[in-house]
């Protein structure tokens, strides 16, 4: 057992004060939303001089196989700075961890501090964004076996996570597929032969506005990170009451074949319900309910999904902390309306990928339940 302060030549977070940025140069400002686990990307950075980066990099100095772990925000995510990524640095929500090679190899070290972001999380302390201190980070316990037995440990995970890497790509080409047929089919859709969102739904609205009576158990209340990956999850971490239930939902009448659209933070994904199962959710949460006479509704999901209606999204989103899409403007959202039997043939076409889906994603349940038992046996 070793703390991992004493296994790492430096543990030190990103900037506190980041600079203004440039329009582009070759240097690079990431923070948290950049880190995956074992992976970097790239997405819309910021650009920084030579002159700020040199400034920003002297206290961090990040090289090839250092570890990055995010820190305020998403805890617990982390990936080795790959050779083919220099000059960069980062913002304070990202620590960088240099380990000593001769006493810990750094992708068995990764997988461990993965393996530890559920304690991770519940040792984040702050209201507004849960964040971990350094401090916190240096005084972790690691379990640290000798260097060749850290290899075998860390090449059997990889391969875990290699597979569940391309079952999720699989998943991502599925999801191009359907795209790719939505606008094959109806994407030539002249401007003006578009109707709008309050043309097709019946109504258009948000969740409560005013915190209700949680409880300790009871019907589920969903928040935006319930439907980001465009489905709904019902696994809530709050609930209330039968009788809250029925005052909320008389407002927004939740039925089989309704839509929910996330309006802040992570705007633009739309979830159908499929279940009577009840549950109720927060004003984050825009609630449609299509008029079936009109519109199917997981061809109105697809809609919503397409590269115009989410331009449309991006236009009409308001504000710079965070960004919202308000009500008013999911009403004038512009799309496609073809006949009805054209939208349920293409809802079949949808239904066919969705049982390949099933597929891709119980074995990447499975793989996961593996990968766990492998990290619960040796980390």
């Amino acid at each position: 057992m070793a703390r991992l302060g004493d296994i790492c030549i430096q543990i030190t977070d990103g900037s506190h004060n980041p600079p203004m940025g440039v329009e582009q140069s070759n240097y690079l400002m990431l923070s948290s939303k950049n880190i995956d686990d074992d992976y970097i990307t790239l997405n819309d950075p910021r650009y920084l001089s030579q002159e700020d980066f040199e400034a920003e990099n002297r206290r961090t100095n990040i090289k090839p196989n250092d570890l990055l772990i995010t820190i305020v925000g998403t805890i617990g995510r982390v990936a080795i700075v790959p050779n083919s990524l220099t000059e960069f640095c980062v913002q304070r929500s990202v620590a960088v961890l240099k380990p000593k090679p001769e006493i810990v190899y750094n992708r068995f070290l990764m997988h461990y501090l993965q393996s530890m972001r559920p304690y991770l999380e519940q040792e984040s302390r702050g209201v507004a964004q849960k964040g971990i201190y350094l401090k916190q980070l240096s005084n972790l316990s690691i379990i640290l076996p000798p260097l060749d037995e850290q290899r075998k440990i860390a090449a059997v995970l990889d391969k875990v996570s290699d597979l569940i890497a391309k079952r999720r790509q699989q998943l991502d080409k599925l999801d191009e597929m359907v795209k790719s047929r939505f606008i094959e089919l109806f994407g030539d859709t002249p401007d003006n032969e578009k109707q709008t969102m309050a043309d097709i739904c019946k109504i258009i609205t948000d969740g409560t506005h005013q915190p209700p009576k949680f409880t300790s158990t009871g019907v589920p209340f969903l928040f935006v990170s319930n439907i980001v990956t465009n489905e709904i999850h019902y696994d809530a971490e709050k609930f209330i009451s039968e009788k809250t239930y029925a005052e909320l939902t008389k407002r927004t009448p939740i039925a089989i074949g309704d839509i929910l659209l996330s309006t802040v933070g992570s705007y633009g994904h739309p979830a159908i319900v499929k279940s009577d199962k009840p549950f109720c959710f927060q004003r984050h949460i825009a609630y449609l309910k299509p008029n079936a006479d009109m519109v199917n509704s997981e061809y109105l999901r697809s809609a919503i999904l397409s590269a115009d209606v989410q331009r449309q999204i991006d236009e009409r989103v308001k504000g710079i902390a965070q960004k919202t899409l308000n009500i008013s403007e999911i009403r004038k959202l512009r799309l496609p309306v073809p006949p009805v039997d054209q939208q349920e043939q293409f809802a079949v076409f949808v239904a066919q990928t969705d049982k390949s889906k099933y597929r891709q994603e119980k074995c990447i349940g499975f793989f996961q339940c593996l990968e766990k038992s492998i990290r619960q046996e040796w980390l």
